[in-house]
């Protein structure tokens, strides 16, 4: 079985945090962009059409916007990650989504919040989350125009995007 996600891809980000994130995520290693998620996982590897179909009916309720990354937070002390306001819309594209596909919760249940952000590091090494963390500081806020979702599925050990669903 693949995996699959939907994610928010932020490639205004990249720039500032691609290089961080190819080094300390895992994900990032595997070729995954700088992004929001907004549900992960999603389905197995059969990305169907009818399915493809119901994620672009339940975003089309939600309009493009725009979103700024000013702050870092952390999550457990060892995942450095920006916070994008607005959050709500996150959120509230995370529950839509959920309430079409109710066999896949967010991070398979495993967190009560669900925090829309944006990760940087995933690191034990307290000295690496604060050095990047000064140093990104410093190259905040980015912003960007949320305008698409895309259906994000992991081939070959490298992520890769499926389709692009616009919002609205």
């Amino acid at each position: 079985m693949g995996e699959t996600a939907i994610v928010a891809l932020v490639p205004e980000a990249e720039p500032v945090v691609g290089g961080w994130r190819r080094v300390h995520t895992d994900d990032g290693r595997r070729g995954m962009p700088a992004h929001v998620t907004v549900l992960y996982p999603f389905v197995d590897d059969s990305v169907a059409a009818d399915r493809i179909g119901a994620v672009r009916r339940t975003v089309s309720a939600f309009a493009p916007f725009e979103c700024t990354f000013a702050e870092t937070d952390r999550f457990a002390g060892d995942v450095l990650y920006l916070r994008p306001k607005p959050d709500e819309i996150f959120r509230a594209m995370t529950a839509a989504i959920v309430h079409a596909f109710p066999d896949f919760p967010p991070y398979s249940g495993l967190h009560d919040d669900v925090v829309p952000h944006l990760t940087v590091v995933e690191s034990d090494d307290h000295e690496v989350l604060v050095a990047t963390e000064l140093e990104l500081r410093d190259r905040l806020p980015i912003g960007t125009w949320v305008s698409a979702v895309s259906l994000m599925h992991l081939v070959d050990g490298r992520w890769r995007e499926h389709t692009s669903v616009p919002l609205g």
